[in-house]
C-alpha cells in the first residue's frame, strides 16, 4: 500500500472503515482488536461465540488468489455475526470473462454488498477498490501479493501476546521466504507497532528482502544464529507461485538442512518458545512435521484465533457503519 493511502483506511471521524494494511494503525487499535477478538474465544469443544451484531449487512468474500484458511474464518466469522455472507471466487467469477474488477464490484453494490474481503495476486488492488466505492461500502484485505495481509498479522500478533503479552522484551525470528512473504510483512509491521524487543528475519541470501522493506529488522542468513534465544519462531512457507525461475534458490534437501525449522535446530532457542506457521505448511521442507504437531507448536492456535479476529475486525467495520 502506497505511503499515502494509509488515511484512506480511516473516515472522516478517525474511524476504521476499511483494513488494507497494518501501515497506519497504532498500538491501541492494534490492542483493542486483540482484546475484542479475545472475547470471541471459546474452549475447544464449546459452542462458538454468535452474535447479530451485523444482521442485515451482507459481506462478500472476492477471492482471486486461492485461499483455505482465510477464506473460510471470513466465511465463518461474517456468519458467526448474524451477516448474509457471498462467497465468489475467480472460478465463478466473470471477471476471468474479462470483465474489469471495477465492473465486479460496482455489480456487487447494485446487489448491496456492504463489506467486501478481497484477496488478489495483484499489488494495490484492495485500495484500488477502496477508492472507487461508494461512501457506505468498505472493503477488507485478505491478502495482496507480497505485500500485506493484515488479519493474518493481527491473528499472529494475537497469539504471541497469548504466549507472553511483554512485546519489549520478545525477541521475535521469522524464517523462510522473506521476499515474497506478505504474512512476514504484516507480521513485521503489527511487531514493530507494538515495540518488540527484537526482530529477525532470517533466510537465504536470494530470498532476502530489499534494503529498507523491514525497518528496524536483522537480516540473517544462518538459523542458528537467527534462532539463539528465541522466544517466538516462525517459518513460513515457500513461495513457488511469487519465485518463479530465481536462480540460487535452495532445493527442497537443501533448503530443510540449512532453514528448516525442526527439533534439533530450534534447541538454541528459548526452552519455552513457540513455534508459529501460516500455512499452508510444506512438511519437511521449510518445517519438520514433528515440531508442528509437538507442544511447542501454536499453529492450530492461529487458525481459531483467526476467525476470532475477524469476527472483530468485521464487528468494528459494522459499529462504523451503524454510526453513520
Amino acid at each position: 500500500m502506497a505511503q499515502d493511502d494509509s488515511t484512506l483506511q480511516f473516515d472522516d471521524k478517525g474511524n476504521l472503515r476499511h483494513l488494507l494494511s497494518l501501515q497506519g494503525l497504532d498500538a491501541s487499535l492494534l490492542t483493542e482488536l486483540m482484546d475484542e477478538a479475545e472475547g470471541y474465544l471459546t474452549a475447544p469443544g464449546a459452542l462458538p461465540v454468535r452474535s447479530q451484531s451485523l444482521a442485515g449487512r451482507t459481506v462478500g468474500n472476492l477471492f482471486f488468489e486461492p485461499s483455505t484458511r482465510t477464506r473460510a474464518s471470513f466465511d465463518l466469522a461474517g456468519r458467526r455475526l448474524g451477516a448474509d455472507v457471498l462467497n465468489l471466487d475467480v472460478n465463478t467469477s466473470s471477471r476471468k470473462k474479462g470483465e474489469s474488477i471495477l465492473d465486479t464490484i460496482y455489480t456487487l453494490e447494485a446487489m448491496q454488498v456492504d463489506i467486501m474481503v478481497v484477496r488478489d495476486a495483484s499489488d494495490g488492488v484492495p485500495a484500488y477498490i477502496a477508492r472507487h466505492v461508494a461512501g457506505h461500502v468498505s472493503i477488507l484485505n485478505a491478502g495482496e501479493s507480497d505485500v500485506s495481509h493484515p488479519t493474518q498479522g493481527l491473528l499472529d500478533l494475537l497469539t504471541i501476546r497469548q504466549h507472553n503479552p511483554d512485546f519489549k522484551n520478545l525477541v521475535v525470528a521469522i524464517v523462510g521466504d522473506i521476499q515474497h512473504s506478505r504474512v512476514a510483512r504484516s507480521a513485521s509491521e503489527a511487531l514493530q507497532t507494538m515495540g518488540v524487543g527484537e526482530l529477525r528475519l532470517i533466510s537465504p541470501p536470494v530470498l532476502a528482502p530489499s534494503e529498507g522493506r523491514f525497518p528496524g529488522a536483522r537480516i540473517i542468513h544462518t538459523l542458528a544464529e537467527g534462532l539463539k534465544d528465541a522466544d517466538v519462531v516462525m517459518a513460513l512457507r515457500i513461495q513457488r507461485e511469487r519465485i518463479g525461475n530465481l536462480d540460487g534458490v535452495p532445493g527442497i534437501d537443501e533448503y530443510f538442512a540449512n532453514y528448516g525449522v525442526s527439533r534439533e535446530s530450534i534447541k538454541v532457542a528459548k526452552p519455552d518458545a513457540i513455534v508459529m506457521h501460516p500455512g499452508p505448511m510444506n512438511r519437511g521442507i521449510e518445517i519438520e512435521g514433528a515440531l508442528a504437531d509437538s507442544p511447542r507448536s501454536v499453529i492450530t492456535k492461529q487458525v481459531r484465533n483467526g476467525v476470532a479476529v475477524r469476527m472483530a475486525v468485521l464487528n468494528r467495520i459494522g459499529k462504523m457503519m451503524s454510526m453513520r
